[in-house]
């Protein structure tokens, strides 16, 4: 539950429906047993009425439904704004993004036991690990149901469901209604293979900056960017598939167009989406740490953005083919890499796998023999950890990546948030022009490189 000083700010950005706060908390009216984003449009309720929490999660299981109308299901994500990179934090993360994962298996990845999860995700929420990965698959469901035309055994899937008739029975214990009376009638697709749905980005987001970022460094065979939209030819867990996000600034997000073969995939690639085009972060709070470092507010670009690559593995290629070659040399090059070594898809060429890369002798790619073994060997380690993240040690010990390449792989294939490129020529450049206190700027250090190279392309400084 939020402290008293959290609900004295919750209660006026309620009464101001600040879009700010917009899935930062949820308001849950005691008379109507309905709980709300702060930018509902309903009438606003007399404060005596209303009990407020941080997690969607907790107000399902203290017995409220989600509203109707505003859709707390549809609020931006609740976790990238708070900046701490806690266990417990990344376990809630993990219970509501890992929908098909077991509590073990979580557990596993965040190298603790099932116990002690327990134990902390308890003292952070006030319920089981269990009960809140169960929630935040109805949470997913609903939003499924209402936005899409997907047959109700494939949302079941999706939300990590055994089946339709298990999530028919949470529906209705939870949220006394049924999958068929959540389905939008209206909600028409192009097929049956096409998910359509939208994406809330937390305002106010620089959807140009986003866009120029992404554009220049966009790899033509597998990626596309337009005015206002990206999409990409991808592989999530051996399935290929497609997807197109366009930016809608009217609506505060992103029309999303998905062709997926397995339902099950969704969460996933909604998880990737999310953060390649970094849809989460409070904006404000990166502009308060980038001043402290000791940068002008005419030198802030407002709604600033950390735009990630699509996995871990892409990263790291991308980082070791760019090592001392421009950035248009290091696209020609990843080019050649997807167009010989991708996936064919009616839309372009999939990013290559880490075992297409680890079996081939690379000679498409013009460079030197000891950089094609270190992708090599970085598709190798990839291949071994088998989904588990990999350490700083492992990758620093393949010949040939050095402390930048790793950095660049944290802060754009992991989109970690505190990560300072100080080896970067044009960021320690900047940094000294501007007389930045690097340290102050934590744990937002990577908005801070991004801020640098930003101002590098700008003349005098300017934002």
């Amino acid at each position: 539950m939020p402290d008293t000083a959290q609900q004295q700010q919750f209660a006026i950005a309620r009464q101001s429906r600040d879009p700010r706060f917009d899935g930062r908390f949820f308001v849950a009216v005691k008379t109507t047993g309905i709980f709300c984003r702060p930018i509902c449009p309903a009438r606003l309720p007399d404060e005596q009425n209303v009990s407020y929490y941080l997690y969607a999660q907790q107000a399902i299981e203290q017995g409220f439904r989600p509203c109707l109308r505003c859709r707390p299901d549809s609020a931006p994500g609740s976790f990238a704004w708070r900046g701490v990179q806690t266990t417990s934090q990344r376990a809630l993360r993990l219970l509501s993004e890992e929908l098909g994962s077991s509590i073990s298996d979580i557990a596993q990845r965040l190298g603790i036991s099932e116990r002690y999860l327990g134990q902390l995700v308890n003292e952070e929420v006030g319920l089981s690990p269990k009960r809140f990965q169960l929630h935040s698959r109805l949470l997913l469901a609903k939003r499924l149901l209402q936005q899409t035309v997907m047959p109700v055994t494939d949302v079941a899937l999706a939300a990590g469901f055994q089946s339709a008739r298990s999530l028919h029975s949470h529906f209705k214990k939870d949220f006394g209604l049924t999958p068929g009376d959540l389905r939008r009638q209206e909600c028409k697709q192009d097929s049956a293979a096409l998910i359509t749905l939208f994406l809330p980005v937390r305002q106010p987001y620089n959807w140009p900056q986003v866009r120029d970022f992404l554009a220049l460094r966009a790899v033509p065979s597998t990626e596309t960017l337009t005015t206002d939209c990206y999409s990409r030819a991808f592989v999530i867990n051996d399935y290929t598939g497609f997807v197109s996000a366009r930016y809608q600034p009217a609506k505060g997000g992103f029309d999303v167009a998905i062709e997926l073969s397995q339902p099950q995939q969704l969460p996933p690639l909604l998880v990737t989406l999310r953060r390649v085009l970094d849809t989460d972060t409070a904006a404000e709070t990166i502009e308060q740490a980038l001043l402290k470092a000791g940068l002008a507010t005419e030198h802030l670009t407002p709604g600033l953005r950390l735009p990630g690559v699509w996995s871990v593995f892409e990263a790291g290629c991308r980082a070791i083919v760019g090592q001392q070659i421009s950035i248009k040399a290091a696209i020609t090059q990843l080019q050649r890499l997807s167009c010989e070594l991708g996936a064919a898809h009616p839309h372009g060429q999939t990013f290559p796998t880490p075992q297409a890369v680890a079996g081939s002798t690379l000679d498409m790619l013009k460079m030197p023999a000891t950089r094609k073994q270190a992708l090599r060997d970085f598709a190798t380690l990839v291949i071994q950890a088998n989904g588990k993240a990999l350490s700083d040690s492992d990758i620093l010990a393949i010949k040939g990546i050095g402390p930048w390449t790793l950095q660049y792989l944290r802060m754009r294939g992991q989109s970690e948030p505190d990560v300072y490129l100080a080896r970067d020529l044009i960021v320690a450049r900047e940094a000294g022009r501007f007389g930045i206190n690097v340290e102050q700027a934590a744990p937002w250090r990577s908005y801070l490189t991004m801020q640098l190279w930003q101002l590098a392309n700008k003349p005098n400084g300017e934002a």
